[in-house]
Formats: structure tokens, C-alpha cells, sequence
């Protein structure tokens, strides 16, 4: 029997998080400790991996950011008591980013707190998503506005998933690595630069380590501001804006922190020095991944839905800017001011 790799494990409040890279899916009733455990997927998934869930321990929810809400928490709290789970029990969501979320505030609230694992699918959930303890739910057009922080107690990445991943989902989960290496790794950014979205989809370049190395870069950053005092919020690079686009256009995730990365780097470089050329290559490499970077969309709505932002703090926000590619700052920014440089950047 060959034997699979060792968990890489991070550390947070004194609670130990394992990441299980490169293992297959039907390993996890061997790593957890739990007797009982209930699997929590979306159509989507389980259409194409049926074979995978024990039926009867499968909870199935609606596929899509719409469903990310207090109706889809109670069908499955309602799913838990028909199941029988208590607090021994161990939920596992898996899928990708609306799974993820949902699953892990569900089992966190569900007999005030159950423990929960994630087998993230997609890319976005993989290298964003699942990391880091942000487990939350959409309040009407308000993103993650309802929430709590609480690790998992383990991942699992079975990179096999991705091969049922569609193109789309490639691209949507590109728009989080490219953040992270704009604000915190420049040499990622230049092997982006110099790859491609078919060759890490073709193996050329190994998505794995691609993976891992997004996954260290993220926990590295919780670990030292786990409840987002500090430098957490520089993993809020172009979600500000990118929210706000999200909630009015009703785009992808990706799409729309894509859209609000340039316009936050042309922010930057007004108020933070970033040179132009840096926000030239931001964003041919965000048109390389064959994501959007200019949309049309109702200015004023979206500045609205930006009011309710959670990084709003009274009459200022903590604004992300980059100074240069790899080196990202929080910029405190008057409401005012904010205001009138997002209407010098939409037009």
C-alpha cells in the first residue's frame, strides 16, 4: 500500500490545522477521529462524483452565490437532526467556495459548534476559500456579511477533482492567486507571467505546487493576524471595490475581484506611488488568465453596496494598495476621498 504524504500542518490559537496535499478523497474516514461524519456537497459536485458519497451520509445543496444564505443553513441544520448528528459528529464539506463557507458556519453553529473538515474542489476554494477560518454566509446583497472564525480540523486536496473542473472555474480561481502574488509574492507573479492558464491545466507546470504555494503564502499571513487586525486585511486587495461589483452585476468571484484589482491598482497609483507600468502588467496578466478587467455597471449602486463594506470603520475604510507588484500596504482612506477616486477610475 503506498503511502500517502505527509500532512503539512499550520498552527493557529494553539489549534493545529492539517492540509492533506495530493490525497484521495475516500482517505478521509481514515483521518479523522470521528465516527459519524456527514459529507456536504452541491449538485454541481456530486452530479460528477456521485460515486464517491455514501448516500445516505450526503447532504446536497443548491448549486451558486445565491444560495449562500439562512435558507440553505436551515434545510441543513434541518438535514443534521434527521441524520442524527451530534456533537461527535464530523461534518466535511466539499466543493468548491460556497461549500466551503456554508458548511464550515453551519457545523459552527449547528449545537453551538461541531467540529468540520474541508476537501476543497475547485481552485478558487483550494487556494483561498477554504484557508484561513472565515466560514460565512450572504446577507440579501451583502457579501460574507454574517460570519465566524473557526479553523477545520483538517484539509484534504485530491487533485483529481480538477480534472471535472470546467474552464470557467480555472479562470475564476486565477483571480486569487494572481492577488496573492500582486500583494505578497513578486516571483510568483513573474512565473504567471511567464505560464499559462493551458499549461497548468495540462500539467506542463505542476498546479499542485502552484496550489501549495498559495496555501502557505495565505496561512502564513493568518497565522500572524488570525483575526484580521493587521496584515489579513492585505488579502482584501481589490475586494472592496470587487464586492461591490459582485453583488450588482452578479458575477463570479473571481470576475469581479479581477474587475476591482484594476481599479484599486489605478488607486494605488494615486495615493500610494505604484507606477504605472506596474499597473500596466497587473493587468495584462489579469487578461492573460482570460479574466475581465473592465465591465460597465451602475457606479452609483455599487458605491451603496461599498457602504456596507466590513472594513468601514465610521467615516474611514482600510483601503489595500500595492506600492509595487509584491508589496501590498492598508492605506486608511476618508469615505469622502475614497468616493471621489472610485469616480476617477470608472468611466
Amino acid at each position: 500500500m503506498t503511502k500517502s504524504p505527509k500532512p503539512v500542518l499550520y498552527e493557529f490559537s494553539g489549534k493545529k490545522v492539517a492540509s492533506h496535499f495530493d490525497v484521495s478523497f475516500d482517505k478521509v474516514p481514515l483521518l479523522a477521529t470521528a465516527q459519524h461524519i456527514v459529507y456536504i456537497t452541491d449538485r454541481n459536485v456530486y452530479r460528477l462524483h456521485r460515486v464517491k458519497f455514501p448516500k445516505a451520509l450526503t447532504i446536497v445543496i443548491d448549486a451558486g452565490e445565491k444560495n449562500k444564505n439562512f435558507r440553505t443553513v436551515t434545510e441543513i441544520v434541518a438535514k443534521l437532526i434527521e441524520l442524527k448528528a451530534d456533537r461527535q459528529t464530523l461534518v466535511v464539506g466539499v466543493g468548491g467556495g460556497v461549500v466551503t463557507d456554508i458548511a464550515g458556519f453551519a457545523a459552527s453553529v449547528f449545537m453551538r459548534g461541531i467540529k468540520f473538515a474541508f476537501v476543497p474542489t475547485s481552485i478558487l476554494a483550494m487556494v483561498d476559500a477554504s484557508v484561513g477560518g472565515k466560514n460565512g454566509i450572504d446577507f440579501g446583497v451583502y457579501k460574507n456579511l454574517v460570519g465566524i472564525i473557526r479553523h477545520p480540523e483538517f484539509l484534504v486536496y485530491d487533485f483529481s477533482f480538477l480534472e471535472t473542473l470546467p474552464t470557467a472555474e480555472w479562470e475564476n480561481g486565477f483571480a486569487e492567486i494572481i492577488k496573492h502574488a500582486a500583494i505578497k509574492d513578486y516571483e510568483m507573479f513573474e512565473l504567471l507571467e511567464n505560464s499559462s492558464l493551458k499549461e497548468f491545466r495540462n500539467g506542463q507546470r505542476s498546479v499542485a505546487d502552484l496550489v501549495r504555494r498559495n496555501v502557505d503564502l495565505k496561512y502564513s499571513v493568518v497565522a500572524n493576524d488570525e483575526f484580521e487586525t493587521g496584515d489579513r486585511k492585505l488579502l482584501n486587495f481589490g475586494h472592496t471595490i470587487g464586492h461591490a461589483i459582485e453583488n450588482v452585476l452578479k458575477l463570479p468571484h473571481g470576475h469581479a475581484i479581477s474587475i476591482g484589482m484594476v481599479l484599486a491598482a489605478k488607486i494605488s497609483a494615486m495615493v500610494a506611488g505604484l507606477p504605472r507600468e506596474d499597473v500596466s502588467r497587473l493587468t495584462q496578466l489579469l487578461k492573460k488568465y482570460k479574466l475581465p478587467v473592465k465591465k460597465s455597471f451602475n457606479r452609483e449602486k455599487a458605491w451603496q453596496t461599498l457602504l456596507h463594506d466590513k472594513k468601514m470603520a465610521r467615516e474611514n475604510i482600510g483601503f489595500i494598495v500595492l506600492h509595487a507588484l509584491g508589496k501590498a500596504a492598508v492605506h486608511t482612506l476618508p469615505t469622502d476621498k475614497l468616493h471621489g477616486l472610485y469616480k476617477s477610475v470608472i468611466n
